[in-house]
């Protein structure tokens, strides 16, 4: 078997390396049969979720909600800590609007986010 196919073969391997795990440990030697398939199952599997279940990129309107949820602050205190209005945080936070570079570091900054999630990179 070359790749994963469907998710019938998906959960079958799944359900396989489960099987396997308690059989592989870091003493068994890397020609043990059950290493083996271990691996290449495991790399299998890792390539079909990579493929049909990556996550993604966090938005920007969903990182400023966690990190104010983190923080424990308002939109009001946000908008004090940026230096803007309340009303431009409201718009970032609804999607109606995208920060400025100059805010856009300020946010990155002031909130410890990764700027490319910021600038939507």
């Amino acid at each position: 078997m070359g790749k994963i196919e469907n998710k019938e073969q998906y959960d079958w391997a799944v359900s396989r390396v489960e099987e396997l795990l308690p059989l592989v440990n870091e003493d068994t030697p890397t020609y043990d049969k059950n290493s083996i398939e271990l691996k290449l199952l495991s790399e299998l599997v890792a390539d079909y979720s990579e493929e049909h279940f990556a996550i993604g990129k966090p938005s920007l309107v969903d990182v400023l909600q966690l990190r104010m949820y983190e923080m424990g602050i308002t939109q009001k205190q946000l908008a004090e800590m940026l230096n803007i209005s309340q009303s431009r945080v409201s718009e970032y936070l609804s999607g109606k609007s995208e920060p400025t570079l100059k805010i856009a570091r300020l946010i990155s900054k002031k909130l410890n986010i990764d700027a490319d999630i910021v600038l939507g990179v």
